[in-house]
């Protein structure tokens, strides 16, 4: 009789299925497999919504133009074309619309040019105030004192079968313009 070499390995048989440590190196790929996915969805859709095409403005009634007599600085809200159904009255954009003589209009976000703080109206003083920080705005929107780097911020209009439109679905900033029409 021959005795066993010590030295001679036992292999382990395929036959048994996976091992312990073979399943958890698995369970372990998978779960980072899943979680690299979920990570990766949005950082991929923020690298290609640049290439997405933005869609323009769109012209959003107003209101008809007997709604704004001429020599009149109104309030007039519209809905922003760019909102979802779970955004409420938030969605409704307020603005002030100047009626001047002549048919033409002047129409204004409700915005300071300062902060962006909501400008109020005054009838009597004829001047926009902003409660922030004391910008007042002349009734044409240019800066009358106070903070505001300049004068409001104004929206295109077009006036189109007896109705005011105004050009809605961005948000006006310093990068634009003073638009005078």
């Amino acid at each position: 009789m021959k005795p066993k070499s010590p030295s001679t390995p036992t292999k382990p048989c395929a036959c048994e299925g996976t091992s312990r440590r073979g399943f958890f190196f698995k369970l372990g790929i998978g779960i980072n497999v899943v979680a690299g996915s979920l990570l990766a969805v949005p950082i991929i859709g923020y690298v290609f919504s640049s290439f997405r095409r933005q869609a323009p403005g769109q012209w959003i009634p107003l209101g008809a133009l007997d709604q704004f007599p001429a020599g009149t600085t109104r309030l007039a809200t519209y809905r922003n074309p760019i909102t979802r159904p779970w955004d409420g009255k938030t969605g409704d954009i307020p603005c002030w619309v100047r009626s001047m003589e002549g048919g033409k209009f002047q129409v204004f976000a409700i915005n300071c040019a300062h902060l962006g703080c909501p400008v109020r109206w005054f009838e009597q003083s004829r001047l926009f105030l902003c409660p922030c920080h004391g910008g007042a705005y002349y009734e044409d929107g240019s800066r009358a004192s106070g903070p505001p780097p300049r004068g409001l911020f104004e929206y295109e209009y077009k006036v189109e079968e007896g109705k005011l439109l105004v050009k809605g679905g961005f948000i006006p900033t310093l990068a634009q313009p003073l638009s005078k029409s």
